[in-house]
């Protein structure tokens, strides 16, 4: 089973930003939705770009390079050129603090 890793402290992390951490060597792009917590590997399904700098826009974050678009609940792809979902991860607040974790392999 994974361990959960620190990602921030809640009250540094506002709404509408992005925080990036890596665990067991993947990069994993945490957001923070109106104080909802969502995770998704930061790596585009189509092209292996980041997609914490893209475009956040409710609960879709949008990759900088083409503009595909993916969910940040299910991890879909909502839009060509990407039609591959990404990986989603758990996330919880412990302690005032914000945990992600890879649990793919629970």
């Amino acid at each position: 089973m994974s361990e959960w890793t620190d990602v921030d402290a809640a009250a540094e992390f506002v709404p509408g930003t992005c925080r990036c951490v890596e665990v067991d060597g993947v990069v994993i792009a945490v957001f923070n939705v109106d104080g909802r917590y969502y995770a998704i590997e930061d790596l585009c399904s189509h092209e292996s770009s980041t997609l914490s700098n893209g475009t956040l826009s409710g609960l879709e974050i949008t990759c900088p390079r083409h503009a595909a678009r993916f969910s940040l609940v299910t991890g879909a792809a909502l839009s060509p050129p990407a039609y591959e979902p990404v990986p989603v991860f758990p996330v919880r607040v412990e302690a005032g603090r914000v945990e992600v974790r890879d649990s793919r392999f629970d």
